[in-house]
């Protein structure tokens, strides 16, 4: 969390690591329909969509998180990679020219492979997965999208991709009794 504070106050880092300005809650609120919408959601997930500093330590917890993600899922994809589409030149080159006892114990071994890198990659990041406070985390991060969303439609200047982030396919449900991350001493307020 010491990243938090090398960022300028007004500044968040996207899902590619650039760093972008947030929009000012003003610029949101300028929308009846986002403020109704920011007001709305805020009380359904104990959140202040309209507070510039709440909104970046969200929008700096959601990028942690997706950090934490993109590091399985990249050792994920290239594990797929590797003993699912790698398989077939394999085949193509080698079993194919073996024996039918080594063709099935290639199959059997491959596919024991691939559910055991399934598994592997479901249970590493299952803590997170099922954890309450970076789910509401996902599930603020998600609301303040459609926010946003509202107020561009609106009329108000905000650049067309922003926030800069795709969504959160686990970020329905909302855990009203799961804490709050607190925000880290020493920051400074925006």
């Amino acid at each position: 969390m010491s990243d938090y504070h090398s960022l300028d106050p007004m500044k968040f880092v996207d899902d590619q690591g650039t760093e972008h300005s947030m929009v000012p809650a003003s610029v949101v609120a300028s929308v009846p329909e986002a403020k109704a919408a920011a007001e709305r959601y805020g009380r359904e997930t104990r959140f202040d969509f309209l507070d510039d500093r709440a909104v970046h330590w969200m929008l700096f917890q959601r990028r942690e998180d997706t950090e934490k993600g993109g590091v399985v899922g990249c050792l994920l994809a290239l594990l797929l990679f590797v003993f699912g589409v790698g398989a077939w030149p394999f085949w193509d080159l080698v079993a194919s020219q073996k024996s039918r006892q080594f063709q099935v114990a290639f199959i059997a071994v491959d596919a024991l492979i691939l559910c055991a890198v399934l598994v592997g990659g479901y249970l590493a990041r299952r803590r997170t997965l099922l954890d309450p406070v970076v789910r509401n985390v996902r599930c603020r991060a998600r609301l303040y999208r459609k926010i946003v969303g509202t107020a561009r439609k609106g009329g108000a200047d905000i650049p067309r991709l922003y926030p800069y982030y795709g969504m959160y396919a686990t970020s329905r449900k909302f855990f009203p009794e799961a804490p709050d991350r607190p925000v880290p001493e020493g920051e400074q307020s925006p």
